[in-house]
């Protein structure tokens, strides 16, 4: 595992990068109040996304996605395989300044670990299956 950090605008956002296989797990926190507001999934074969949001507060649901979003746009291309992404960044009484500075503050995550990833020498390796064919040259 790997630990990325951009510190700007009064608060710090970090992602935790590991390799599960050939997958990618991220966990994108910070702020003051780190937690998991949202889960992410890209499948990099059909290039398709999910988004599950856990509830706030006030009837509201979480929004971290959205930087997650940033995060996997930045890095899809050199994915080797699938990704998760767990986001949640809270900063008390946050500025509109700060939520801007979020978006500039992932995509330089982003940048960050695409560096790593076209420079990071992973082994990985395929998992092999028993090959069932029936064996038709009986004696």
């Amino acid at each position: 595992m790997i630990r990325f950090e951009v510190t700007d605008y009064g608060y710090s956002i970090q992602a935790q990068v590991q390799y599960i296989g050939a997958d990618l797990f991220i966990q994108l926190t910070g702020g003051s109040h780190p937690h998991i507001g949202t889960v992410t999934t890209y499948c990099k074969e059909t290039a398709d996304k999910q988004v599950e949001r856990f509830p706030s507060h006030s009837g509201r649901f979480h929004k971290d996605d959205v930087l997650a979003d940033i995060l996997l746009e930045g890095i899809a291309e050199l994915l080797p395989q699938n990704c998760v992404i767990t986001s949640g960044v809270h900063v008390d009484s946050i500025s509109q300044e700060q939520i801007t500075g979020a978006f500039e503050m992932t995509k330089e995550l982003a940048h960050k670990i695409a560096f790593w990833l076209k420079n990071e020498k992973c082994s990985i390796s395929h998992p092999r299956y028993q090959n069932k064919k029936p064996n038709n040259n009986r004696v």
